[in-house]
């Protein structure tokens, strides 16, 4: 089935994937835009009604490294199931649509935000506004586009320089971000609360 699609169809399966995407988002009843009633770029202050709401915020970083381990992951996993020849770059970016998308149903599910109040120090979080969610999406393409094209290790190395760089400036990053999700520890969460 997926020899049979060109770049063209795996183009037309992506957008369709965020469209259908933003409206479950929407169905799960998501602000489409923040209830400021504004578009921002970019929003500073990771603790305010902002966060999350706008097109850009200082979690870019993170879903641009997502889709940089997405075009990793979906390398070697085209390798390992096909025997080498490996699946194609239109089938890899559908597939890591599909995870980040999953992402973003599921960080916006009470679950998650109730999860994100309790475990970090993410206090006042409600969850993306469908707008934020949708260029969540677009983030990760633009990581998988630089992954793409960039040596593996200036790949590698962004990721570090990003990770670092975003913990320096809010005491969070993917790596802390996913620690205090799934294994919260009061010493990082006393660390990251002493910047507000």
């Amino acid at each position: 089935m997926a020899r049979g699609l060109n770049n063209k169809h795996y183009a037309l399966i992506t957008v369709g994937l965020i469209v259908l995407t933003a409206i479950i988002l929407l169905a799960m009843g998501r602000e489409p835009i923040c209830k400021c009633g504004e578009i921002k770029f970019w929003t500073w202050d990771v603790n305010s009604s902002d966060n999350s709401q706008h097109i850009a915020d200082w979690y870019v970083p993170s879903h641009i490294i997502h889709g940089m381990l997405f075009y990793a992951l979906f390398w070697w996993m085209g390798r390992l199931f096909t025997g080498g020849t490996g699946w194609s770059m239109g089938l890899r970016v559908v597939l890591s649509v599909v995870v980040e998308a999953a992402w973003e149903i599921l960080e916006n599910s009470s679950f998650i935000i109730d999860r994100y109040r309790e475990a970090t120090i993410a206090l006042d979080y409600f969850g993306d506004s469908v707008l934020n969610s949708v260029f969540d999406l677009l983030w990760m393409l633009l990581g998988f586009w630089l992954a793409a094209r960039l040596p593996v290790w200036l790949t590698i190395a962004l990721i570090v320089i990003m990770e670092i760089f975003v913990g320096a400036m809010i005491r969070d990053n993917l790596t802390l971000n996913v620690l205090m999700l799934v294994y919260p520890l009061d010493v990082v969460k006393e660390w990251q609360m002493q910047a507000y």
